[in-house]
């Protein structure tokens, strides 16, 4: 067979077995391993073991899993709620102060955890019956909510940076330094549609009662402003500090994060055997799954090289004709649609190492490109009907929450990521710029 038959061959059975519902790490692996033995007969296993050993041989990775830990701890600590519950109080007397206060809460804890279900399930629980009960509309509290919850994901450090860096073979470094801008202008663009929609409408976002108020204001205020917000600003300083003051390498900051969590966790008084035994337990739950699918998306990439799918494509765009931006306009919408159906980490593993050679050809700035994918894939998170983070806190809401308020209060949401997707990829350099002092922080 042609290679261009074998890669049509190789992707319709692709799709095929994962519309039927079969894992994705087990389907890349598995039919890596079937359709590699039948067209390379058994010297293919002579070259898939060094592939597997190049992963667990990549320094950067190890960052992954203490990341995740970091997370996981943070989360146990309780220090996601005093700073939530500080927050709307001193934004209190503004109409959708507590809106804003998730927002906000929400990039701190997207720069401190980065862990979505973790994020949006704490928030969940600890905002959302406080917002019911506030008189805010069902839609703009479950949207706010998901939407913060997701921030994470582009707010450094971030795993999926971290995968994407390794996959493209760029700095995870220069990415954490590149994603500032667009994590502000962000975080700025869900703001203004909260003052909007409180402008046009105070009824959807009422501020909290005076009385309230005025028991925070009396009470100790000094000693909760420092409890709620030296401790996370503490942690962010310790990981992004060290990484762009060129200190440290974003797998070393990782490491200094997931220890300075357990001591914030210490301090805390909620650190016990059972909070340790527990948080390795989730990390190593979370970690073996994007460890696993990466082994098979390798194979997957193997196989896919070797009968010659990375030229067909190359072939195809040329024969299209697509100029530079053209391609990549095209490869964003197909995120965009992936992210409808499957995983973020499904999508780095499968897609993106196929797109890798074409932006490389095309001599694209590929952190520049990484950001884009990021803000993209972040909506994965979002998009209906298989948005993770739909199920998260579909799971944590009350009985009269309906699953069509969560989708009508995150939409508004996504049509704010796309326009920020399309602020950077209009002005490449907002989603580019990386500081001296970054670079000397190796990936």
């Amino acid at each position: 067979m042609s290679s261009e038959a074998l890669t049509l061959l190789l992707f319709l059975l692709l799709f095929a077995l994962l519309l039927l519902g079969f894992p994705v790490a087990f389907t890349l692996g598995g039919l890596s391993i079937v359709f590699g033995l039948a067209v390379f007969g058994f010297d293919f296993f002579n070259l898939l073991p060094l592939r597997i050993y190049g992963i667990m041989n990549n320094y950067v990775l190890i960052a992954v899993p203490l990341f995740v830990y970091m997370g996981v701890m943070l989360e146990k600590s309780g220090i996601a709620e005093r700073l939530l519950n500080t927050m709307a109080l001193l934004l209190g007397r503004l109409s959708g102060g507590l809106a804003l206060s998730v927002i906000i809460v929400g990039a701190l804890l997207g720069a401190t955890t980065g862990v979505v279900g973790a994020t949006v399930t704490t928030m969940g629980l600890l905002s959302l019956p406080t917002m019911l009960r506030r008189g805010f509309s069902k839609s703009l509290a479950t949207g706010t909510i998901a939407a913060a919850g997701t921030l994470g994901q582009l707010i450094p450090p971030s795993v999926v940076m971290v995968l994407l860096g390794s996959v493209m073979n760029i700095s995870v470094g220069d990415l954490f330094a590149a994603a500032l801008i667009p994590s502000a202008i962000l975080v700025l663009g869900y703001i203004l549609y909260i003052l909007v929609v409180v402008l046009l409408n105070p009824k959807e976002a009422p501020p909290i009662a005076p009385e309230e108020l005025d028991a925070f204001w009396r009470k100790g205020l000094v000693q909760r402003l420092f409890r709620a917000f030296v401790l996370p600003v503490f942690l962010v300083l310790a990981v992004l500090g060290s990484i762009y003051a060129g200190i440290a390498t974003p797998t070393e900051a990782a490491a200094v994060g997931a220890a300075v969590a357990m001591l914030l966790t210490a301090l805390e008084g909620k650190l016990t055997w059972e909070v340790v035994v527990d948080t390795c337990k989730q990390t190593t739950f979370l970690t073996s799954m994007v460890f696993i699918i990466l082994i098979g998306a390798t194979a997957f990439g193997l196989v896919f090289r070797g009968i010659g799918g990375d030229a067909v494509m190359v072939n195809l765009i040329e024969q299209a004709k697509l100029s530079p931006m053209l391609f990549l306009a095209f490869v964003l919408a197909g995120i965009f649609i992936a992210g409808c159906f499957i995983d973020f980490i499904e999508i780095i593993f499968i897609f993106v190492p196929v797109i890798t050679p074409l932006l490389v050809k095309y001599e694209m700035n590929l952190v520049w490109v990484a950001i884009l994918i990021t803000v993209m894939l972040q909506t994965s998170f979002l998009t209906p009907p298989f948005g993770f983070t739909l199920f998260y806190l579909k799971g944590v809401t009350p009985p009269e929450i309906q699953t069509t308020d969560i989708y009508k209060g995150v939409i508004p949401f996504i049509m704010i990521q796309i326009v920020v997707i399309a602020v950077i990829f209009a002005v490449p350099e907002l989603g580019s710029f990386v500081p001296k002092t970054t670079r000397a922080a190796l990936p």
